[in-house]
């Protein structure tokens, strides 16, 4: 059996495939080793009874997550992991090549991740190429939860959302100045928290303050993450994430202003990565479903 992850900051879609190709789904919480720690990841594993009653039979577990792009960094997720799956080989890697394997169709493709996070890269299949880095929610992320999320939040505080929508984030969340600033500056997973406010913003999608907003930020990506690769006008480009195919309307407006051709949406990539593991990884034929 072999467990397959893809995993960001907020959380991680698991799918345990057996020797006959079936497949189970499991779900648990997001981890980053920018922000959680091998222990961690251990101790939530052990609060999932489902994974635990199979971790002694799994033979392989391919985790792909946010963070996860340098040596030192997959160590701490691959020492939590290992803590639970005693018998299996442990590989990790970074999301964006999860996003890759997810979207690859036999041509080369810009593959962009629109999460709490943001990146993108390029993939021919056997290599993944970056030309410009992700540099977090602080310094980058456009066109994520975490970048809109400020912006609901910053615009809120500064009394400029429309005076309705205002109301109703009071009546919603009942937070005021001190609480926010407080989230935001002293407690941990600062990005999970400015990205949590999303499902606020996709009540009020209809709204022009928050189609503008969403259209612009989406712009802002693709200008700094897509066209950056050469010959971006006349490559397939994929988007994998909740954010990209529940604000579609806005994410496709900004992709024409750019020249950009979406190839796919994809809202959960983790179908997509397990058929390459199937198909080029695991050597096993794909499951139909």
């Amino acid at each position: 059996m072999y467990f397959i992850v893809e995993s960001g900051s907020t959380k991680s879609d698991w799918v345990l495939v057996d020797s006959k190709n079936n497949q189970s789904f499991y779900s648990t919480m997001g981890f980053n080793p920018y922000f959680h720690s091998s222990d961690l990841i251990e101790n939530e594993l052990k609060k999932h009874v489902d994974i635990l009653a199979v971790a002694d039979d799994v033979q392989g577990v391919y985790f792909y997550g946010a963070g996860c792009s340098s040596d030192e960094m997959n160590q701490i997720v691959e020492k939590g992991l290992k803590q639970i799956f005693r018998n299996a080989n442990v590989v990790v890697d970074h999301d964006l090549l999860a996003c890759a394997y997810a979207t690859y169709s036999g041509k080369p493709g810009i593959s962009c991740i629109i999460g709490t996070g943001s990146n993108s890269c390029l993939f021919d299949g056997k290599e993944l190429t970056e030309v410009v880095p992700a540099l977090g929610y602080i310094l980058g992320d456009e066109g994520s939860g975490s970048y809109f999320g400020k912006q609901l939040l910053s615009n809120f505080l500064y009394h400029k959302l429309p005076v309705h929508v205002e109301a109703d984030f009071i009546a919603t969340y009942q937070l005021d100045k001190d609480q926010i600033v407080n989230h935001v500056y002293r407690e941990p997973n600062a990005n999970v928290y400015i990205a949590s406010f999303m499902p606020f913003i996709a009540k009020h999608k209809d709204e022009p303050f928050f189609s503008e907003m969403m259209y612009q930020g989406f712009k802002k990506f693709m200008e700094v993450h897509v066209c950056c690769y050469e010959n971006y006008r006349d490559t397939e480009v994929h988007f994998v994430g909740s954010l990209s195919k529940i604000f579609e309307a806005e994410l496709n407006k900004a992709a024409r202003e750019l020249g950009v051709s979406i190839t796919s949406i994809i809202q959960k990539p983790v179908t997509g990565l397990v058929n390459y593991h199937l198909n080029y990884i695991l050597n096993l034929q794909t499951v139909k479903s």
